[in-house]
């Protein structure tokens, strides 16, 4: 539900129609955003950010994600090519995720994000209370 108001905020912001000129890059965009958007995919690309990971220790790093849903966000990533999965033929079998290069590339607007969120976190929660209270 969050991701489609983050879809739907992007296409009401002025001027995104006109940057977005070539409706297959203004689709992009609000695919884009939507996934930035979802639960899942920030910390997953936050934890990749350390380096390679096996499942398991991936599932450990974002807490809270399920088993399902850490698989249908590694697919998510890897279908847009930030993240790529490399399996060993190893007994037992051993699988890694990586960011890819393009990943990476999305690694210092995340870091900026939190950064950002760090530094205005009284504020937001001020601004929280007094709208609550």
């Amino acid at each position: 539900m969050a991701a489609l108001s983050i879809a739907t905020a992007v296409e009401s912001i002025a001027g995104v129609e006109k940057a977005c000129e070539v409706p297959g890059t203004r689709n992009l965009v609000r695919d884009i955003f939507t996934m930035t958007g979802d639960r899942w995919s920030m910390p997953v690309i936050r934890a990749l950010d350390d380096g390679p990971m096996r499942f398991t220790a991936l599932m450990n790093a974002v807490e809270g994600i399920s088993h399902r849903m850490l698989t249908r966000t590694l697919r998510s990533l890897e279908r847009d090519g930030l993240v790529s999965r490399t399996s060993y033929p190893e007994s037992p079998p051993r699988v890694e995720y990586e960011l890819t290069e393009l990943g990476e590339t999305l690694s210092e607007p995340v870091r900026a994000f939190i950064r950002w969120t760090q530094q205005h976190q009284s504020e937001i929660e001020e601004s929280r209370r007094r709208f609550d209270g």
